[in-house]
């Protein structure tokens, strides 16, 4: 491939990010952001763009930029032993434990649910569960056809459906802006930055960086820095288009509240906005076109986390795999939406910090010469004040301890205390590698 790039194909590649990026389950958090911040709403919206957009697509650069072959390898310049403890969480959170059963929540709550009678909620979600994980599975055992053949039409089916949505939510707004919920009230931005932790999709980065690259070596290019330029100029083109989708669905979500009122979840309120400006029929419609889609996204994760589990334990195969974790993630399923986005919120919060610091501190690799000294100092601290915020969300207050933390780190109170810290981490660690190298250069003096 020449310097030369041709726009056709980083357009390709852009759309191919977003397309990663943009899951079903990503659908349901910015209107329900947007039915919490009301009149702030521009402000949070903007903190979740940050997190939501900015860092995975920063994430997928540091990956480009690392080399690496996968996120194990490149989490290994901290510690080995973090390496597989971190990706192993990492695949979890994208995997069994949150994202595949959510795919199973979102379905259901917008395709099954608005059709039945309040008191039959949990009977018809365990057999809607058991229906469509069982479907994951079969396709899940040959998922690369499946993906490729839904994706291929349904994306531009459902993102044309949404994009009508939204429109109509921008011409013909529902109602005005209301007041905001208590907790965004003050320092908006910073509750909507912690909101984009429930995209997950800083952590996915780490997974679809492999998937740019390849894909971009397939076309010839050899370079690191030529990978780097086509990938920048690509994240820029899926940059747009989800800062667009995630912002128009933010409005119509805090458009809504006036005539809906406020709701349990994001899906409710595609649903119930939906039904507002098509009727029942548009309802049906957004929820046949997100469950098919959220099969896409399930059939990828299982396939994805099936993938490295048998390679971190090779004598279980996997098949045995891909049967598991879709009987687990349909158990879990059952907690309902609502709830399995609350249980996510304290694990994500505690682990977030260290995909973003290990994202920052690749691109600062160089400068430091890789030392691990800097990795494990920074990420050590960091993981010490993310780990107390998880506890804290989780409804587990130690109040002597977040009474220090709040004298002494800045934002602590926003969920950001973590970032001094890092920073602190890392110039102690290096600080012990400038003393490690003068004393190396003492005793050599010596010995001469």
């Amino acid at each position: 491939m020449s310097d030369k790039v041709p726009f056709s194909f980083i357009v390709v590649i852009g759309l191919m990010l977003f397309a990663l990026f943009f899951g079903a389950g990503n659908l349901i958090f910015p209107p329900m952001l947007g039915q919490s911040a009301g009149i702030n709403i521009w402000s949070a919206n903007a903190g979740f763009l940050v997190t939501g957009v900015g860092l995975p697509l920063l994430g997928v650069l540091a990956f480009v930029f690392s080399g690496k072959d996968d996120v194990q390898s490149l989490a290994s310049r901290v510690h080995p032993v973090f390496a597989l403890v971190f990706t192993t969480v990492l695949y979890l959170a994208i995997g069994p434990l949150f994202s595949i059963p959510r795919a199973g929540t979102v379905s259901f709550e917008i395709g099954v649910k608005p059709f039945l009678a309040e008191d039959l909620d949990h009977i018809p979600l365990f057999i809607f569960t058991i229906i469509f994980f069982s479907i994951t599975c079969f396709f899940s055992l040959n998922p690369v056809k499946t993906i490729n053949i839904i994706g291929k039409f349904l994306t531009p089916i459902k993102l044309t459906f949404i994009g009508i949505l939204v429109v109509m939510a921008f011409i013909h707004p529902i109602g005005d802006f209301q007041a905001p919920t208590k907790n965004y009230k003050i320092h908006s931005f910073f509750k909507g930055f912690q909101e984009g932790y429930l995209t997950m999709d800083a952590l996915a980065a780490f997974v679809f960086g492999i998937i740019i690259i390849n894909a971009i070596k397939e076309k010839g290019a050899k370079t690191k820095k030529h990978i780097m330029t086509i990938c920048a100029k690509a994240a820029g083109i899926a940059a747009i288009i989800l800062i667009t989708i995630y912002t128009a669905l933010s409005y119509m979500g805090a458009s809504s509240v006036e005539k809906l009122g406020h709701l349990d979840n994001g899906g409710t309120v595609l649903v119930k906005v939906s039904n507002y400006y098509f009727g029942a029929y548009g309802g049906i419609l957004l929820g046949l076109m997100i469950t098919v889609a959220c099969l896409t996204t399930s059939v990828g994760l299982v396939a994805s986390c099936s993938s490295f589990f048998h390679k971190l334990f090779p004598k279980v195969p996997y098949k045995i795999l891909a049967i598991s974790l879709c009987g687990f993630s349909a158990i879990v399923a059952n907690i309902g939406l609502t709830q399995l986005i609350a249980i996510s919120i304290p694990l994500l919060t505690a682990i977030y910090p260290l995909a973003i610091v290990l994202i920052f501190l690749t691109f600062f690799h160089p400068l430091f010469k890789g030392k691990t000294e800097v990795y494990q100092g920074s990420l050590l601290l960091t993981f010490i004040i993310s780990l107390f915020d998880g506890l804290n969300t989780g409804g587990i207050h130690i109040s002597s301890i977040n009474s220090f933390f709040i004298r002494v780190l800045p934002m602590y109170k926003l969920g950001l205390g973590w970032i001094v810290p890092a920073i602190i981490g890392g110039l102690i660690g290096f600080s012990i590698v400038q003393v490690k190298i003068l004393l190396n250069y003492r005793s050599s003096r010596l010995n001469k």
